[in-house]
């Protein structure tokens, strides 16, 4: 039976402290003649809004070469299992664990109530070495990477720097619904997106931004865009919607599949005295949107 070398965490984001994580897990199984296994879970224990929906999560994580992820779901039943127990049932009677990379302060288990040495002593007990991860790079300005730092950058809009901590753009993906056609009146029509309710929507504003998605007549391919967060203020909006404009593109996209990469936050959400006003605005942030994708993609 094919014994590995695991890790555990949420990974909300896969974001660069992960991969670091999870190339120390691939790097060990390696040396060790096992099999790297990444473990997860299927929500959050505090419901908070996530980075990566579970399928690009999983995918995310197979990109990085760990073929099996494991993704437990956060029941009464595994809530209350002890460290000892989880490590016992799970890790090594259905997984055969032989090799658990964990961080010093990382904490799982019944109200996480024991911490590393505990861990090592009850692996030493069931078969199972324990190895302290080593200290992951630091990024950010605040000198850590953290999915709560990177959706506290999101949340202020700060798309470019939250793509610098995660190793890749931040992205959205959903259907393209029914609008109010205002973007066609203004000479800029829009898909009106709907994502996943549990996803983190960055700030209000616009942005240039990446659009991917298939079309009848085409594969999939990614275009050039810019995309409005907000309530649309000039119109006496209420309700927040998620305008994609496609760049030189003119097909009808209802109801297919888009996924929206953001490149950078052009200027926040903010009323106008008119539609012409408007409209000039928009000329300015598709020159500057387009701009921005062509700096970042040399």
């Amino acid at each position: 039976m094919v014994g590995f070398v695991a890790t555990i965490g949420m990974f909300d984001g896969v974001h660069l402290g992960h991969q670091f994580v999870l190339q120390q897990t691939i790097d060990l199984a390696r040396e060790s003649g096992l099999q790297p296994l990444c473990i997860t879970f299927d929500h959050s224990p505090r419901q908070e809004q996530v980075l990566t929906p579970l399928d690009e999560k999983v995918r995310l994580i197979r990109q990085m070469g760990i073929d099996r992820v494991e993704v437990l779901a956060f029941t009464a039943e595994l809530k209350s299992l002890t460290a000892r127990q989880f490590m016992e049932q799970v890790l090594r009677n259905q997984m055969n664990v032989r090799v658990l990379l964990t961080g010093y302060d990382n904490r799982f288990g019944r109200n996480r109530e024991e911490g590393f040495d505990d861990y090592v002593r009850y692996g030493r007990e069931l078969g199972i070495e324990v190895v302290s991860l080593p200290p992951a790079p630091s990024e950010g300005r605040e000198g850590v990477v953290s999915s709560s730092y990177i959706r506290q950058l999101l949340l202020e809009g700060q798309v470019a720097e939250a793509a610098q901590c995660l190793g890749h753009p931040y992205s959205i993906s959903g259907r393209v619904a029914h609008g109010e056609h205002i973007g066609t009146e203004l000479g800029f029509p829009t898909a009106n997106l709907v994502p996943s309710e549990s996803q983190l929507i960055p700030a209000p504003g616009a942005y240039a931004v990446r659009v991917t998605f298939n079309t009848p007549h085409s594969s999939l391919h990614t275009q050039s865009g810019m995309m409005n967060i907000g309530t649309r203020p000039t119109f006496d909006g209420h309700e927040q919607t998620l305008e994609v404009h496609i760049l030189h593109f003119h097909e009808d996209l209802y109801g297919q599949a888009l996924s929206v990469e953001f490149v950078k936050r052009l200027r926040e959400e903010r009323r106008f005295d008119s539609m012409e006003a408007l409209k000039e605005q928009l000329k300015q942030d598709a020159i500057q949107a387009e701009q921005a994708i062509k700096e970042t993609s040399r």
